[in-house]
């Protein structure tokens, strides 16, 4: 990926007058966002497979409310869940929040600055001296033109970033989805098998009393029964914890999250994988992260041609003063003088050297990161779509194959033990192994789901453990930018 040259500085001080038109124009054109810039959002995220059309809500009000307790009226599938989260979750409206911040720290940075207004009264004597200045940041305004733009792209970047947010919540949301259904599933399917085996113990104890089983065939049916005793609490224990996962990023609370139901079964699998073609272009072209990374390496950039620009002189302010003199005496004179004064840094001890290292190796830091963004996007758009063909394939396997075969030997096995030809204990222990053949499958299922999220996410949006360190970088880049008119 290419990275802006800042070898030119787009940032001029040979123009006075057009830098100051041209922040004359930029204050009086930088205004709030109606929507701290949610609508450009919804653009970035609307056609995204992951939200299926959902809207991510600024903050919650009571139409969309009644919208979730009419989805907390029905059963709860995957869409339903994204949809809740966009509309009540709190990490959505804390990622429009820090988004609205950039918002207005675009239009301050675009604001003209205010004049300083000093007064001063000294008395000797019968003399009385009144002094008023009025001076003005002459680099504030001449660099206010790349202030603002500056501040243009950290908004785009930030609107990248609180897109990453809208799409890492939909995708977190899928998960926890998948992972609750698929846990009270299975804990379902662990209940029969636990019925099961305490058919077999009581009928093995009943056995063991009459004579005609020995001890130690008894207790490995009490074996089979504790196990799969344990095995059921593990899996009643994973369908609460996943539930409460699902409900923390529902944002639910109180009635809300006690009364809502999940469906029975997951979702069928696909017919057939998608063509997606080159996946590694994909994830270059649309990722979240990889544009967000650009941006604020751009920004970064235009940084460094500033304090190139300013290295020397990067303070100056100009003022017009008007000092009266009174004396009380007896003349009852008075005195007025006017004039003005340009106050700047004398360059004798720092000639910027510090400032423009420093810009350098932050811009260095910007580019390498926006590498560091594509190498990573690239790799798990490789992982992520190998992990996706790897759980389609296993779980086709289980549906078209292992599964029916099972179903097969277990129809088998009944007619067997309804003809005589198998044992009561037989018949049970196929039941229990067609049970947790089940349940394999059902763990299958869910992996490929999972799988699939992650793709979808690793092809649009972000990285799920890159993002953190994304945002903490731009939060550190804006920090460590020079500020115009400081020394």
């Amino acid at each position: 990926m290419r990275t802006p040259d800042v070898r030119n500085s787009p940032f001029s001080f040979t123009r006075p007058a057009a830098a100051l038109a041209a922040a004359a124009v930029l204050a009086g054109c930088a205004s709030l966002s109606p929507d701290g810039g949610g609508a450009d959002v919804q653009a970035l995220v609307g056609a995204n497979p992951l939200l299926a059309g959902a809207t991510a809500q600024r903050a919650p009000d009571a139409a969309s409310q009644q919208r979730v307790d009419a989805l907390l009226a029905r059963p709860l599938d995957a869409e339903a869940a994204v949809r809740i989260a966009l509309l009540n979750s709190p990490r959505v409206q804390d990622a429009f929040a820090t988004l609205q911040l950039s918002d207005a720290d675009r239009v301050q940075a675009a604001s003209l600055p205010n004049p300083v207004f000093a007064f001063g009264r000294l008395t000797e004597g019968s003399e009385r001296e009144i002094d008023r200045l009025i001076s003005f940041n002459v680099v504030g305004l001449l660099t206010l033109p790349w202030q603002a733009r500056r501040a243009g792209q950290r908004h785009e970047s930030a609107k990248l970033q609180a897109a990453q947010g809208v799409l890492v919540l939909a995708a977190d949301t899928r998960r926890a989805w998948v992972r609750a259904v698929a846990a009270q599933q299975s804990a379902v399917y662990l209940r029969d098998a636990k019925e099961a085996a305490e058919a077999g113990a009581e009928l093995a104890h009943r056995m063991a009393q009459a004579g005609n089983w020995s001890a130690l065939q008894r207790t490995r049916e009490q074996l089979l029964l504790a196990d799969a005793a344990a095995q059921l609490a593990r899996a009643e224990q994973a369908a609460v914890a996943s539930r409460e996962q699902l409900t923390r990023l529902l944002g639910l609370s109180g009635e809300r999250a006690a009364g809502y139901t999940l469906p029975d079964r997951l979702p069928p699998l696909p017919k057939a994988a998608p063509e997606l073609g080159d996946v590694q272009a994909l994830a270059l072209r649309d990722r979240l992260d990889v544009r967000s990374a650009q941006a604020q390496n751009t920004a970064v950039a235009g940084s460094l041609g500033l304090t190139h620009a300013t290295s020397v002189i990067n303070a100056m302010e100009l003022g017009v003063a008007r000092n009266t003199t009174f004396d009380n005496g007896v003349d009852r004179s008075r005195r007025t003088q006017r004039g003005f004064e340009l106050a700047l840094p004398i360059p004798i001890f720092d000639w910027g050297q510090a400032r423009n290292g420093r810009a350098e190796a932050l811009y260095l830091q910007s580019a390498a990161r926006v590498r560091d963004v594509g190498v990573l996007a690239a790799s798990e758009a490789r992982e992520a779509w190998q992990g996706w063909n790897t759980a389609y394939g296993i779980a086709r396997r289980y549906r078209d194959e292992v599964l029916p075969l099972r179903k097969k030997v277990n129809e088998e096995m009944v007619l067997r033990y309804n003809g005589m030809l198998a044992s009561v204990w037989e018949l049970l222990g196929e039941t229990r192994a067609s049970m947790l053949a089940v349940n394999a499958g059902i763990e299958a299922q869910r992996d490929f789901w999972l799988a699939d999220t992650d793709l979808q996410l690793v092809l649009t949006g972000s990285s799920p453990g890159g993002m953190t360190a994304l945002q903490t970088a731009a939060a550190a880049a804006a920090g460590d930018a020079p500020a115009a008119g400081g020394h």
